[in-house]
Formats: structure tokens, sequence, C-alpha cells
């Protein structure tokens, strides 16, 4: 059984987003799987490195500041910085 520590509610969404990296040229298509007011879980068509922080352009235009608190290959659980809550938790994964 998962334990769900979160603050903020989470929403579940399945949203056309991008992964912004300026500093090296880098624009990768994502999807928004989850969302709440501190974090999300993305959705990658192909497994990428992608850098530990980035932006991400949402589908409804803003652009967020992301910290990535875990991975696997074709799937991120982001932090937006700032905001005291855990990002969205990896399928199948425990808390204790």
């Amino acid at each position: 059984m998962t334990s769900d520590k979160r603050q903020a509610k989470r929403k579940r969404v399945l949203k056309g987003a991008r992964i912004l990296i300026p500093s090296l040229g880098i624009s990768v298509d994502c999807a928004v799987r989850d969302l709440s007011e501190a974090g999300a879980c993305l959705v990658l068509t192909a497994p990428v490195a992608i850098t530990d922080n980035f932006e991400l352009a949402l589908y409804d235009g803003a652009i967020r500041q992301c910290s990535v608190v875990w991975r696997t290959p074709r799937r991120l659980g982001v932090s937006f910085p700032g905001v005291a809550e855990s990002a969205p938790s990896q399928p199948g994964r425990n808390s204790a």
C-alpha cells in the first residue's frame, strides 16, 4: 500500500508540454500525467537524457522551473522549486 504525503492535491491530466533547456538549445516534447501546485509526473515519448533542472512549458502557456526528483527511462517526477511538497510518486513505489 502506498502512502501519499503530498500537501497539495494532485490532478490527473494527460496534456502536452515541452521540456526546455535554453542553455543547451534543447526542447523535448512530453506529456503531463499528473500535476499539483508543487510538482508533476512527465512522460517522454522516447528515452532522452534530461538535465536535473529545466523549464517546463505547460499546455496552458505557463512556464515552471523544475527539479527532477526521480526518473525512469521514459518518466520524470519533478518538483517545482520553492513549493513545500513532494513530486508525484513513481508508479509502484512505496513510501514508508
